[in-house]
């Protein structure tokens, strides 16, 4: 039976941890007012731990009050904590590792540790178990909305394109901290003259900003509060330097149940969605591949967990059913796993998902879903797609013989951002009709439905296509076109043209020649209802999210050059363009 009785709380603020190398680590330690010996949650940020303690969204009064100890760690050489802030995320696994190691000793700890924490305080977690071996005294772990693979979704995309409308702003917001701590008011002006409004924390660069070029003077601006910086533009290619904390790549080391969390608009939702089905399939023992389990709502990142709280993300609230308190179901997970209690969390399916439109949780079994019929929508037109009043179509009808069609990338005037799993910039919902206004978007629409369509799973588009350029860009969004025209977009993604085979290895492409692209959306579960229409728009660009690609084939961030590109989209029998969407029958 769960734990009804509420404790008082005791803070015991800037304990020092030390860590193997001499650094020590500041913590505040959160503990029920009473004696006996508990379980300890570790949550290790970046932000400062006094930032956790107002804000309802984090554990560090929740939890005590339900019979936990919280340790709330600053991150090496963040606020209280000593240390060179050079090498943040690669250096997590290892303090994590010693943090969990002295939580289980200490007279407060009953010996059981497990780890909790959003954003960033899930990635500590996720870097934790990419290391080999585990803390011993680990016994659980529940990362919320974090990335487990550093490379594919933190700082790049699984395409290969920068994640550029947050790597700047992000890391003014995190050397802003070390800049007042260093009484350095220069170098907090210089940020200042970034960002809008001036002086914020997590606000986006001016415009002017964003479109800087070379990429890498901010490598030299931020040398001095994110040095770190020119290690991103230096590791551009998928390889050792990120697979040290790539979880993927240590799964089999993870012998800990895990409780993934994550949404559909959040840009690191593949971090939970792989990392869950990677582990159920590859995990170190049988305890881990059976005890995972995945909650996917219909939020973008940055929202609060605690209710009531709105259920929405951009334009749109999902009603009250996505309204949910996770604390309680972390609660349950941590009293099944830390206090033995039967709290039913591990009777009921391991998958739990919102699903949009009927905006309704449903319980499954297994993701993706074994039922899905992956089904292939076909790029169709007579050549004049541009924009959404042209003439591009999208059904489940291969092509026969049908003309191309084609428009200019031109950088100096991308394809403007309008949310989606963004961060920093604005996230979530938003009627994408302003940017398929133009004609450099190819639009695909497919007639009215006639009956509901529910999409749950992964989503690609295959493209065949070809570009005047060496290497270049190309993007997809899937739409759900309502009755009355707005367009609500429901995920996007991009391929740059060297990256096409991968992440590992770089290869040009020959102009005029036609290639076959594999543009990955991610994944949604959204239901389209009879009368709504399905979309599916092409481009070369999606910018700030993702930096320009400047079409002459320089090294990231290197060239100040940017040139135009003939752009041509081609769907026929020798090449069926195509989205690939995971239908669940109804």
């Amino acid at each position: 039976m769960a734990q009804s009785k509420e404790f008082r709380v005791i803070r015991e603020r800037n304990v020092m941890v030390p860590m193997r190398d001499g650094t020590r680590l500041a913590a505040d330690i959160f503990r029920p007012d009473a004696p006996g010996r508990y379980p300890v949650l570790v949550t290790r940020g970046p932000y400062g731990k006094d930032g956790y303690v107002d804000n309802p969204d984090h554990s560090v009064w929740f939890f005590p009050k339900h019979g936990y100890v919280v340790v709330s760690q600053d991150c090496r050489a963040r606020f209280d904590s000593e240390g060179v802030y050079y090498e943040p995320l690669f250096q997590e696994a290892q303090d994590g590792y010693d943090t969990v190691e002295w939580a289980a000793r200490q007279p407060w700890s009953n010996g059981r540790v497990g780890t909790t924490g959003q954003s960033y305080l899930g990635a500590t977690q996720y870097t934790l178990a990419a290391s080999s071996p585990l803390p011993p005294s680990l016994q659980t772990m529940a990362p919320v909305s974090a990335s487990s693979d550093f490379h594919q979704s933190w700082v790049y995309h699984t395409g290969g394109a920068m994640e550029w409308g947050w790597m700047v702003p992000y890391a003014i917001h995190k050397g802003r901290n070390t800049l007042q701590r260093q009484g350095r008011s220069d170098l907090l002006a210089r940020m200042d003259q970034y960002v809008l409004p001036p002086g914020n924390f997590g606000q986006p660069l001016k415009e002017e900003w964003y479109k800087h070029l070379p990429l890498r003077d901010w490598t030299d601006w931020l040398k001095e509060t994110a040095p770190y910086f020119s290690q991103y533009f230096d590791n551009e290619t998928d390889g050792p330097y990120w697979w040290r904390i790539n979880l993927l790549r240590h799964v089999a080391g993870i012998t800990v149940p895990m409780f993934h969390v994550t949404s559909w608009y959040d840009i690191f939702l593949e971090g939970a969605l792989n990392a869950y089905q990677s582990i159920r399939q590859q995990g170190g023992n049988e305890l881990a591949r059976r005890s995972q389990k995945l909650l996917v709502g219909p939020w973008a990142h940055i929202r609060p967990y605690t209710a009531p709280t709105s259920g929405g993300a951009g334009d749109i609230d999902f009603g009250p059913e996505a309204r949910i308190e996770l604390h309680n179901y972390l609660l349950r997970w941590f009293d099944y796993w830390l206090k033995d209690q039967a709290t039913g969390i591990m009777e009921a399916p391991p998958v739990r998902i919102f699903v949009m439109g009927e905006n309704r949780w449903r319980d499954e079994q297994e993701w993706p879903l074994a039922r899905t019929h992956y089904t292939r929508y076909y790029l169709h037109s007579q050549g004049q797609a541009n924009s959404r009043f042209g003439d591009g179509s999208l059904s489940t009808v291969p092509p026969g013989d049908e003309p191309l069609d084609t428009f200019i990338y031109n950088p100096n005037d991308p394809m403007p951002t309008l949310c989606g799993n963004t961060l920093i910039i604005p996230h979530g919902v938003a009627d994408q009709r302003p940017v398929e206004n133009r004609p450099d978007v190819l639009v695909y629409t497919s007639e009215p439905l006639e009956r509901d369509l529910e999409l749950t799973g992964p989503i690609k588009v295959n493209l065949f296509a070809a570009s005047s350029a060496v290497d270049t860009d190309f993007t997809a969004k899937l739409v759900d076109v309502r009755p009355d025209g707005y367009a609500q977009n429901l995920q996007d993604g991009i391929v740059r043209a060297r990256y096409r085979s991968g992440p590992v290895q770089a290869s040009f492409i020959r102009p005029g020649q036609v290639y076959e692209y594999t543009i990955d959306l991610w994944a949604t579960s959204h239901v389209l209802f009879a009368g709504h229409r399905l979309r599916l728009e092409i481009a070369s660009s999606n910018f700030p999210r993702f930096d320009r690609n400047p079409n002459t084939g320089a090294p990231l961030g290197q060239d100040a050059r940017l040139e135009l590109a003939q752009q041509s989209v081609h769907h026929s029998a020798a090449y069926p363009s195509h989205v690939v969407l995971p239908v669940i029958p109804r």
